[in-house]
């Protein structure tokens, strides 16, 4: 009797393990859920990982909300807080503005003044005057004697002047513009939002400005560095939690005239597109605003041409890729440990 007790004891914790077996063998593979939008003139895309449809369709929904808000408060054309304060700066009076524009706009001085004003948000009658104030461009140069104005006025974010949320100017041609910033700045709010939501593991992309939290399963993110010429990614890398990366090229915001591409990335020196460069990627490391970092650090490599190098030391980048004029692909070190390039991408050289 023992025996026979034994042995159903036996059947039954087999069968069991059997069951158990089976459950996990039907169990579903964590899902991926995504959804898209338009806002900043871009297309957003948002992926989260391992969470139910419902708790991510939640935060997702939460996060598009926010970038339309932020869309609709900063627009640089379109009314909203931004051109109410760009109207009081031209009249010459003091504006009350939101606590949140008044940080936006302190950050933004400070990114501007390392980067030698080469990143200025102060020169929105310029991007106006080149037409990229707009949904569509019209390819068609701008009166020299406009740019020469704007020029000779030499506005700068520090001209501003704030003080807690009320702001003036003591250079009434500032005309701000947050296109070079805000991206960045909705990448930190949207994984604030899912961090606060307890969404540990997705992906932020805002039109090539991305942020990762968390992983893909037992793998980092993986993302593809766009070809500045090409409908294809030139190289590929893995981005970890909290690393946010930022790109400015030449080949989203442009026309064309005359077999001449304009961009509208403009140089504050002379007024028009810069030239020397067809991409500049930066990928900052977890930080405090790594995703607003990422936004405004790749405008002055981008504008600064062969002297990049010494503006992403300055934001404290070491990760970087600059594809010039000519194709060549400069990349520092580090960042280079982590590419893989496609075939017959090249040629490719590695700074320090």
């Amino acid at each position: 009797m023992a025996g026979a007790a034994i042995l159903r004891r036996v059947r039954a914790a087999f069968a069991a393990l059997v069951v158990a077996a089976l459950l996990a063998s039907c169990a579903k593979p964590p899902e991926v859920h995504r959804q898209e939008g338009y806002v900043f003139g871009t297309r957003v895309d948002l992926t989260v990982y391992g969470e139910s449809a419902e708790d991510s369709a939640a935060a997702m929904n939460e996060v598009l909300s926010e970038f339309d808000r932020l869309h609709r408060s900063y627009h640089a054309w379109q009314p909203s807080e931004l051109t109410a304060l760009n109207e009081s700066i031209g009249r010459g009076q003091v504006a009350t503005v939101s606590d949140e524009l008044a940080g936006m706009l302190k950050d933004a001085a400070r990114l501007s003044e390392l980067g030698d004003s080469l990143f200025n948000p102060a020169l929105g009658e310029l991007i106006a005057l080149w037409g990229f104030q707009a949904d569509e461009f019209v390819a068609r140069l701008p009166d020299p004697d406009g740019i020469r104005t704007v020029l000779d006025a030499r506005p700068r974010m520090s001209d501003l002047v704030i003080e807690g949320n009320r702001v003036s100017s003591r250079n009434p041609s500032v005309r701000l513009d947050l296109g070079g910033y805000a991206k960045g700045y909705a990448l930190d709010r949207a994984a604030a939002i899912l961090r606060a939501r307890g969404i540990h593991n997705a992906l932020i992309n805002i039109g090539g400005n991305v942020m990762a939290l968390g992983k893909k399963g037992d793998a980092p993110w993986r993302l593809g560095l766009q070809h500045p010429r090409k409908p294809e990614p030139m190289a590929t890398l893995p981005l970890y939690d909290g690393e946010a990366i930022g790109t400015s090229g030449d080949y989203q915001r442009y026309f064309e005239l005359d077999g001449v591409r304009y961009s509208h990335l403009i140089d504050p020196r002379t007024g028009a597109p810069a030239t020397a460069t067809q991409s500049m990627t930066v990928l900052v490391t977890p930080r405090p605003n790594a995703g607003t970092l990422s936004d405004a650090a790749s405008k002055a490599p981008f504008i600064a041409g062969d002297g990049w190098r010494e503006y992403t030391r300055r934001y404290g980048i070491e990760h970087a890729l600059r594809v010039a004029a000519d194709g060549h692909i400069e990349v520092t070190r580090e960042l280079r440990a982590r590419l893989q390039f496609m075939e017959g991408v090249g040629p490719v050289t590695v700074v320090d």
